[in-house]
């Protein structure tokens, strides 16, 4: 008898897993650990990481475990766990961002185990508005200066139609990505951070294993465009320049990044140097 009841135990709580993945097609289950402390949190954690049909969240309060089911043909693990990070809600993956954490009601605010504690910590909500004046006033580019300045050497080597030194650009823009501290973003730059990330990732080292200049050329197209919406949003101390080729493509045009104002065309080099205009200046 001990053994049938222990049997519909584990008949009944495999039961919403079993159901999920019914529900989701090519489904793939995973588990990770995600931070909160009440029975609203799991409300809210859950309902922002589930996605129509393409993804659903179970959240365990006294575990703090999410089993995570998802069709990969649609959407992925980090994705769900991004939207749950935006939230305000930390998990082993992505931290939330120190102004959404701070919006969640006091009772809400569980202790941030993952988050490195700043020395001038008081309390756990003070250190929040605390560290986010200190962030915003001191250096304010500095969390992305060495991504900017990477991206700003692939893009000259490019230029001078040099595939090595662009590859041995993109091996040091990589570590700038690998180094950036999430910690460190305002709200707006942690968004835009978790939705680029990847796309940086994947083009900067496809130009770092690459020695043809134009598949290198193709990914910076890519690469172009996502550090636009990174230093669109981010403070600058000096202007940066958004740059148009109309002819790259065969006419499709493409876009990429400059310190300096005057027009020297990374998809072309020294066939047509000066071919492009600057169509937006961040500062």
């Amino acid at each position: 008898m001990r053994s049938i009841s222990i049997l519909g135990l584990v008949i009944i709580t495999l039961l919403p897993v079993l159901d999920t993945q019914a529900q989701i097609k090519n489904a793939k289950t995973t588990a990770v650990k995600i931070f909160g402390n009440t029975p609203a949190v799991k409300i809210t954690i859950e309902k922002e990481g589930n996605d129509g049909k393409s993804a659903n969240v179970d959240w365990n309060q006294t575990t703090k475990l999410a089993t995570i089911t998802y069709d990969p043909s649609k959407t992925d693990e980090d994705a769900v766990l991004k939207r749950i990070a935006l939230a305000g809600f930390d998990n082993e993956k992505f931290l939330a961002p120190d102004d959404a954490y701070a919006k969640l009601p006091k009772e809400e605010q569980y202790v941030r185990t993952l988050k490195p504690i700043s020395r001038h910590q008081t309390d756990e909500h003070t250190s929040h508005v605390h560290d986010t004046q200190i962030k915003r006033t001191e250096g304010v580019s500095s969390t992305f200066t060495p991504l900017a300045n990477n991206y700003f050497g692939l893009k000259d080597a490019l230029v001078k139609t040099d595939s090595q030194g662009a590859a041995a650009k993109a091996i040091t823009l990589l570590e700038a990505i690998k180094a950036v501290d999430m910690n460190k973003l305002a709200h707006a730059e942690h968004v835009v951070w978790m939705k680029v990330m990847n796309n940086l990732m994947t083009e900067a080292s496809t130009i770092a294993k690459s020695k043809d200049i134009a598949k290198q050329r193709l990914a910076l197209v890519s690469l172009s465009k996502a550090m636009y919406e990174l230093l669109k949003v981010a403070p600058l101390d000096t202007p940066v320049y958004y740059q148009h080729c109309p002819m790259y493509d065969e006419g499709k045009g493409a876009h990429w990044l400059s310190k300096e104002e005057a027009v020297k065309n990374p998809f072309f080099g020294s066939q047509m140097i000066s071919c492009g205009s600057t169509v937006e200046t961040l500062n």
